[in-house]
This record gives C-alpha cells, sequence and structure tokens, in this order.
C-alpha cells in the first residue's frame, strides 16, 4: 500500500498533477487534462497540447465527439476515462483543475476487435459491449463509446449509434462521451 502511495505521490510531483475535487454531484469538468500515458511518450521536447471537457447531465450528459481520421478523439477517451479513474483512486490527475463526480463504474466500447474463434464478428463483439453498458451502467457512471456501429454498414451502423444516444439519455442518464 505504502509503495503505491508513494508511485501516486512521486508521479503527481514529477508530472505536475493536481488534486481533483471528487464530490457527489454529476459534473465532470476537467480543465487543461492531459493523457498520462501519451504525454509520457512523446519525442523530447514535444509538449502535449491540453484540453478541457465539461459533462453536466443537467444540461450536456451526452457530448458527440467528431472530426477527422487520426485527430485524438480515441486518445481524448481514453483521456478522460484515465483521469477519472484516477481521481477515484484518490490519486492527483494530469490537469490544471478536475472537478468530479463519484463514478460507479467506467465503461467503454473502443476499437474494432473480433472473436473469430468462438464465432463473433467485430459486430457481434459491438453490439455484445453495447448491451452489457446498457444492461448494466447507473446514472452515476460514465461510458465511454468509440467507433459503435462500425462492423457493420454506413447506415445501419449510424442507427445504431443513434438508437444507443437516445436510449443512454432518455432511460440510463449516464455522463456519456460518444
Amino acid at each position: 500500500n505504502l509503495d503505491c502511495l508513494i508511485s501516486l505521490a512521486d508521479a503527481a510531483e514529477e508530472y505536475h498533477y493536481v488534486c481533483p475535487e471528487v464530490n457527489e454531484g454529476r459534473v465532470l469538468d476537467i480543465t487543461g487534462g492531459r493523457h498520462p500515458v501519451i504525454e509520457r511518450l512523446l519525442p523530447a521536447g514535444e509538449q502535449y497540447v491540453p484540453n478541457s471537457v465539461h459533462l453536466d447531465t443537467a444540461a450536456d450528459q451526452i457530448l458527440i465527439i467528431t472530426g477527422p481520421n487520426m485527430s485524438g478523439k480515441s486518445s481524448f477517451l481514453r483521456q478522460v476515462g484515465l483521469i477519472v479513474l484516477l481521481a477515484q483512486i484518490g490519486s492527483h490527475v494530469p490537469a490544471e483543475r478536475a472537478v468530479i463526480g463519484i463514478v460507479d463504474k467506467i465503461f467503454t466500447r473502443v476499437g474494432a476487435s473480433d472473436n473469430i474463434a468462438s464465432g463473433e464478428s467485430t459486430f457481434l463483439v459491438e453490439m455484445h459491449e453495447a448491451a452489457h453498458i446498457v444492461n448494466t451502467a447507473t446514472r452515476q457512471s460514465l461510458i465511454l463509446l468509440d467507433e459503435l456501429g462500425r462492423g457493420t454498414s454506413t447506415f445501419d451502423g449510424i442507427s445504431i449509434a443513434w438508437s444507443l444516444t437516445e436510449y443512454l439519455h432518455e432511460r440510463v442518464g449516464a455522463r456519456t462521451l460518444f
């Protein structure tokens, strides 16, 4: 336990992490957030460009993240997940400021993969993961969705993403980045 706490403290000091405010609310507000892994992997002299997110279920429960290929959308989703996880375990976080309402679970649907050995296509794996999220997530959860519906046709993929977004908004109420 002591080794773990010292490691978190050392990283916070060395990489300029801040103490997040973790509260009972449902707001997720990160200012100047950085991806803790990517910023360590950058070549010497290159700086990670900080970014911010504000997710308040009273006004902005679901944020749709768009942009061209290779623009950092997946990295951004992972960054938010890592910052929330670090805050939840009591660590400082790579940001200028962070206010994070307690999260009971973090759900991710990220990347395209299959399980062909068990007869599951990319599409079927995506649908299993999406079903698990909608059947398990609560209002206190954080949901990070990336590339859902990619394993099928464009029209079907958009229809699935649209209906899932509506369901998460109307029935689940979780903080969601899609």
